[in-house]
């Protein structure tokens, strides 16, 4: 008897500690082309499992995600699983270059890591040319069992991907733009999880279409996963509640348009309280640049339709006008987190670096015996500081800090711009002594558990736009942002250091600036970019080197065995 309760104990022990300890989630990816059909023509695309967008993965907070990934595809892939902390896991990352080298065809290589103090839409997706248009999924993160939402519990969760259709190979439209050194080619429609909708060409039977139930409450699970256009979506006659972005809630904020930029998530509740019918939801560009800058002018819709309608001409919102900056810098700015909530945490108020960090679209030389066809026969680049950043070829550089390699990038990632100058007056435009930047691999280094504060600071080279800004590895709070420079003496008045929006990927205001403030409490290499692919291989981004901590518990990790050579 004293054995059977000892036994017992034990079960109930350790049933205790797998449940405290969460769930292993785990899944195979294979990644290969897939023939689909859209806009009139058969298309090879490169998928996941065969699936356009790739399978959902749905996990809770503190469940470890282990992700077998076999590339049976032409092309080298890796896979980033975007917002997602990596918490002494860095080299489950995924960006090529920088934490790990490229899976190549016929190789394999398994993810594993923990989910930390997260909840709400992520999402996945490759992290290596331009093919994250067709390889990208959901990743939905549920709080622990027995918690709940900070809000009532909606009748049905729907992940809504918006994303972007090219006519052609992905990679050779990237390719080809490189090589001229101009911008590639635009999308040539938008889509609702996959579905381009019934404005485009050979496309009246290719909408998605979403089944409610009149007098419900759903749980739209927004995520831009285009790759170069920020949207504006609307759904007619229906309002909708913001209760989260980038997996961090929000105070409850009540709009008829969500504005969303590339890499960006929001989360939705929506009453579907209308007349029993059918309506469409839309999304279409917000083009922060001007109109000299080219960009795909179309609307994708599906269309969502209340049980037992019997309606065929579903109802259709006003869209706004592509160019409305204050429109969308109104919701942009609306938003709070929600103070005390689920995962809510305060905006640490002793900063150890302060950094301002200029950012925008630059000149290359052209090299010799070769032909550019970029502005003065020159090639488009980009820059942060007017550093161009380039990836490393031979080793990851997280490789590379780990074993202590020299040669693969440097410690001297400026904390200013070189030369200081009116940085969003038009008359610098085409500004020969400043438009052109060296291309460098450069890190900011920082001690462990150190606060930075960043001044992102937009310019008005060759092109004045909106840039979402993504950190890997960490959130940060969004203390302010604005139009035109940022002022050193009045803006810092502004800041909210009460309930600031949380958030991985920031729209840094078209001519204008954003503040941000994050703690570097994971060691590893953690990639800062530009999340409009156009301008990542142009280098508009920088990497942070942050140094082990005092324990074993702050101190990088090893690599897997099984991790990718180059």
């Amino acid at each position: 008897m004293a054995r059977l309760a000892f036994v017992l104990a034990c079960a109930l022990a350790l049933l205790a500690s797998s449940v405290a300890s969460g769930a292993i989630v785990e899944h195979s990816f294979n990644v290969n082309n897939l023939t689909v059909s859209r806009l009139c023509r058969n298309q090879s695309i490169t998928v996941v499992n065969e699936s356009y967008p790739g399978p959902t993965i749905y996990a809770r907070d503190g469940d470890t995600l282990i992700v077998h990934v076999l590339n049976q595809s032409p092309y080298n892939i890796s896979i980033h699983w975007h917002g997602i902390f990596q918490l002494l896991s860095p080299w489950a990352d995924g960006p090529t270059y920088v934490t790990q080298c490229p899976i190549r065809p016929g190789q394999s290589y398994t993810y594993k890591f923990n989910i930390t103090g997260q909840e709400g839409t992520l999402w996945w997706h490759a992290h290596i040319s331009w093919l994250r248009a067709t390889v990208h999924g959901a990743l939905i993160i549920h709080p622990k069992a027995g918690r709940s939402f900070p809000f009532p519990k909606p009748a049905k969760e729907v992940p809504i991907l918006l994303g972007e259709w090219y006519n052609g190979n992905v990679v050779d439209i990237e390719e080809e733009g490189l090589s001229k050194g101009i911008a590639p080619n635009i999308s040539n429609a938008y889509t609702i999880n996959g579905l381009p909708g019934d404005l485009y060409d050979c496309s009246q039977n290719q909408s998605y279409q979403l089944s409610v139930v009149r007098g419900k409450t759903y749980l739209l699970r927004l995520i831009n996963a285009g790759l170069n256009t920020q949207l504006f979506f609307k759904i007619a006659n229906h309002k909708m509640t913001v209760v989260a972005i980038d997996a961090t809630y929000t105070t409850p904020y009540v709009t008829d348009v969500v504005v969303t930029g590339p890499g960006q998530t929001t989360d939705v509740l929506v009453k579907f309280n209308q007349p029993i019918g059918s309506y469409y939801m839309a999304a279409t560009p917000y083009a922060s640049a001007s109109d000299t800058i080219d960009f795909d002018n179309s609307t994708t819709r599906g269309i969502i339709i209340y049980k037992g309608s019997n309606s065929s001409t579903p109802i259709m919102p006003p869209m706004p006008n592509p160019h409305d900056t204050p429109l969308a810098h109104k919701f942009l700015t609306n938003l709070t987190s929600l103070a005390g909530g689920p995962q809510w945490v305060p905006v640490p108020l002793k900063v150890d670096e302060h950094m301002f960090v200029t950012i925008g679209v630059n000149l290359e030389m052209c090299p010799e015996n070769a032909t550019c066809q970029g502005l003065f026969n020159n090639r488009l680049s980009a820059s942060m500081n007017n550093e161009s950043f380039v990836l490393p070829s031979n080793t990851s550089m997280l490789e590379a800090q780990f074993h202590n390699v020299s040669g693969v990038y440097t410690r001297d990632f400026p904390d200013e711009p070189p030369v200081k100058f009116d940085y969003t007056d038009t008359n610098i435009s085409l500004d020969l002594s400043l438009i052109y930047a060296p291309k460098s691999t450069k890190v900011k280094t920082l001690k462990f558990n150190s606060t930075v504060e960043m001044v992102l600071q937009n310019t008005a080279f060759l092109a004045i736009e909106n840039h979402p800004m993504h950190l890997h590895g960490f959130n940060f709070h969004v203390l302010a942002q604005g139009f035109g420079n940022y002022n050193p003496i009045n803006d810092p008045k502004k800041f909210n250091f009460v309930n600031p929006q949380i958030r991985n990927t920031i729209g840094v205001p078209v001519g204008g600036w954003a503040v941000i403030r994050f703690q570097a409490n994971n060691p590893g290499i953690w990639y800062m970019h530009c999340h409009l692919d156009v301008h990542l291989p142009w280098g508009l981004g920088m990497a942070f080197e942050v140094e082990n901590g005092p324990t074993l518990e702050s101190t990088l990790p090893p690599p897997p065995l099984d991790l990718p050579k180059c």
